[in-house]
């Protein structure tokens, strides 16, 4: 008998989705910064065994959109309450919980099983965690509660144990051998803007794309050239930095990271181009992946 199905994770920003997709997966997937919002697509990890598949999937912080990015941020996180086989909905021990109350509306009513996790444990005590598992259960009354601590990797076999327990009974999806369902290209372009998050401050990170416009394997080495997708000439300014410096730190810290993630030796290259106000063009958000074709 093989099991195979689709785990969706969602909740609020800065929950630690991506943390404990990728201790799930066991593979650093998903960028991980301090930073609301860092997730912008949903990322496919899967996980493969003997007799199961595991196809996780994470997704952004469901938020009240601004701008047509973040529209089609909360559709990638709505559309995975409509193919999971089965749902994490993660929250964590600092967070208001009766934020987003339309969403946790949506995740009440679905038939499929919910496995409810309280990330960041390690920030809580006792007492109070106490609390918050019995308003999880008032809220989420047909839901399993799972306490845990993803960045301390507390209490995560216990979940990846009922999440087997739970997979429905069918062939893989996806071929036995694959880690995820994105290109490499996506891989390189996620760890780039990962340094830009983590580098700059205020709202650089959040009006800042990157695309991979070349990508070639000769041997051991791999060729690319990427650009750095700004809203304004003073936020271009910013991200090149004195001289260049700026870009450069960001150029070799990235390098590393992708070096590390496809085992090869990498040239890279970093160009900055201004296009006013992407985040609300709908043309330039299909070319960047946020939008069906």
């Amino acid at each position: 008998m093989h099991k195979a199905g689709f785990v969706n994770i969602v909740g609020n920003p800065n929950v630690g989705k991506s943390t404990l997709m990728n201790n799930l997966v066991g593979e650093r997937i998903s960028i991980i910064t301090s930073k609301a919002q860092t997730t912008r697509h949903r990322i496919m990890g899967i996980v493969n065994g003997e007799d199961f598949q595991i196809v996780y999937s994470d997704t952004p912080g469901v938020l009240t959109p601004n701008y047509k990015l973040q529209e089609s941020m909360l559709h990638f996180s709505q559309s995975a309450l409509v193919d999971a086989d089965i749902l994490l909905y993660v929250t964590d021990t600092v967070e208001t919980f009766d934020k987003n109350l339309h969403f946790i509306q949506q995740v009440q009513g679905l038939e499929i099983p919910v496995l409810v996790v309280i990330n960041k444990i390690d920030l809580s005590n006792q007492e109070a965690l106490e609390k918050q598992v019995e308003a999880m259960q008032a809220t989420f009354p047909k839901a399993e509660i799972f306490p845990l601590s993803a960045l301390r990797k507390f209490n995560i076999q216990n979940l990846l144990s009922r999440i087997k327990e739970l997979l429905p009974e069918s062939p893989p999806y996806f071929d036995k051998e694959a880690l995820t369902d994105k290109p490499a290209r996506f891989f390189v372009t996620e760890i780039i803007r990962e340094k830009i998050l983590l580098y700059y401050q205020k709202e650089i990170p959040y009006a800042t794309e990157v695309v991979v416009e070349a990508f070639e394997e000769t041997g051991n080495l791999v060729k690319i050239s990427a650009l750095i997708i700004v809203e304004r000439d003073t936020q271009k300014g910013i991200i090149i930095g004195h001289g260049g410096q700026a870009l450069k730190k960001i150029g070799t810290q990235a390098r590393y990271d992708i070096e590390a993630f496809l085992e090869k030796k990498v040239f890279l290259q970093l160009f900055v181009k201004v296009e006013k106000d992407w985040r609300n063009k709908e043309t330039k958000l299909k070319y960047f992946g946020y939008q069906p074709e």
